[in-house]
């Protein structure tokens, strides 16, 4: 099979040609397997599924033990600070290892931290049930330390990016791994729900850890932390890769220059971003079960399936957003600098206005269709700022994630705790405080963001050689296009 593109050629003053072969995509069709960056992304994909099951199933379990049905008693009676508490105390190690994680995985690899993360979260998982009966505060410690093995994961994933996705397809695949974070909130909210009301609350940790396992095994035996690692990589995908990277030397190992990273407004700017999308985001990926249950006195089964909801429309947008980015970007119909900056506004300024009116709400029918968009329209964010470390700075793109994520879970700690203090009673006027203080923080990240946000690579993030480059830099050539 040909899957060489064909050829460029550069011609002289003396009117000579050099010819040169370029690298192009190997066309594959439908069998998008044969891709091996493909199969990466799907596993990122679950991979993220799975973290965000093994996160978001307490926040449907705990109605399950706390709340009394069909005359059976709740089997813990926790007030509604102490589930403030216990639902936050997950950020208290996750905000710990973010940093770490990122370093790590430029250390040691993406693979190793983003596998040994998940997998003691999903063993930690499984017996949670049994040390959960022996004590609520032994429970909020088993949730710190699944925190602090989730936290190095999350950040360590851009080390493989890096390392695996060509910059043309970086917005679509990037946003098709992150996506499972959604699908995974869906598919735990609708179906946790359903086990804990019909088989127990204990099985919703049984099933989640159990997947996390499974995932953990698959992920170990196929994925590589390069390519060239890879053995079932065909010749022309890895030339490929390669090629798009501009990368020779892997094996040199990458200096973060942390005066420059700390000082850059186009970091600072997705630090913003993280914390303003976050704040949203973990108000309602903790408390939504809860408001629905609260305001809007809907059964447990209801009360998952209608949180799944919004989160269902999120994967959709973020998905579609992908595509539409890069299909802005590479027909320079916008710089990348824009699109990042109008996909992060413009999903945060929707987000304010729905989340607000979902706090004014006079009917459950609008305050579901509120909460909907203001979640899944955050979707939209996600081919902006997340993204975005990759174009300012690909090689401390971890590392700069690590931080933002840092930055972004302190909303996770303090948003159900600040949430369990207000709403006491679960009136409507309560939750209306919520929601316009998540509306509020919104507006800063736009602000922010809109100002100093970049989609170009920084100074202080370029390679330093230049006899590295892979292209002719004789200026007595001159390039004539393909």
């Amino acid at each position: 099979m040909n899957t060489q593109g064909k050829g460029c050629y550069y011609i002289d003053r003396n009117n000579k040609k050099f010819t040169e072969e370029i690298e192009v995509d190997e066309a594959v069709g439908w069998k998008l397997w044969k891709k091996r960056r493909n199969v990466v992304v799907v596993l990122a994909f679950f991979g993220f599924f799975t973290s965000y099951i093994l996160r978001v199933n307490l926040s449907t379990a705990i109605v399950a033990m706390t709340t009394s049905s069909s005359g059976k008693k709740a089997e813990f009676e926790w007030d509604s600070k102490i589930q403030g508490y216990i639902l936050s105390s997950f950020f208290y190690g996750y905000v710990s290892t973010q940093l770490l994680g990122g370093w790590l995985s430029a250390r040691v690899g993406g693979k190793m931290v983003f596998g040994v993360g998940l997998g003691v979260t999903a063993l930690l998982t499984l017996v949670t049930p049994l040390l959960t009966r022996v004590s609520v505060y032994i429970l909020i410690g088993l949730r710190v330390v699944e925190g602090i093995f989730e936290g190095a994961a999350y950040p360590c994933i851009h080390s493989i990016w890096a390392n695996w996705i060509p910059p043309p397809e970086r917005t679509k695949l990037v946003s098709l791994a992150f996506s499972g974070s959604f699908v995974g909130t869906v598919f735990s909210m609708s179906t946790c729900g359903i086990m804990a009301e019909r088989l127990g609350w204990p099985s919703v940790f049984y099933f989640s850890g159990t997947l996390g396992l499974i995932w953990l095994t698959l992920w170990c035996f196929i994925v590589t932390n390069k390519p060239e690692d890879d053995p079932h990589i065909s010749q022309s995908e890895l030339n490929y890769i390669k090629k798009s990277l501009g990368q020779i030397d892997n094996q040199t190992k990458v200096s973060h220059p942390w005066k420059s990273i700390f000082k850059s407004s186009a970091v600072w700017a997705i630090l913003a971003a993280h914390l303003s999308e976050a704040w949203g985001f973990y108000t309602m990926l903790t408390q939504l079960p809860k408001f629905i249950n609260d305001v809007l006195n809907m059964k447990l089964e209801n009360t998952g399936f209608f949180s799944a909801v919004p989160y269902l429309i999120l994967t959709i947008i973020a998905l579609s957003c992908g595509q539409i980015a890069d299909y802005l970007r590479s027909r320079k119909i916008l710089s990348t600098t824009n699109v990042r900056k109008l996909f992060t506004c413009s999903a945060f300024l929707s987000q304010t206005v729905f989340m607000i009116l979902a706090g004014f709400s006079s009917t459950s029918t609008s305050a579901i269709i509120c909460l909907t968009a203001a979640v899944g329209l955050g979707g939209i964010a996600w081919s902006g700022f997340m993204v975005n470390p990759l174009d300012i700075a690909p090689q401390h793109a971890s590392v700069v994630l690590g931080i933002g994520n840092t930055v972004s879970t302190f909303p996770g700690i303090i948003s159900p705790i600040l949430t369990g203090y207000i709403v006491t009673n679960g009136a409507a006027s309560e939750w209306r405080i919520v929601f316009i203080i998540a509306g509020a923080v919104y507006l800063v990240g736009i602000i922010v963001y809109g100002l100093w946000a970049s989609g170009e690579q920084q100074k202080w993030a370029r390679e330093k050689k230049n006899d590295d480059l892979n292209a002719y830099s004789n200026p007595a050539l001159d390039y004539v296009p393909c």
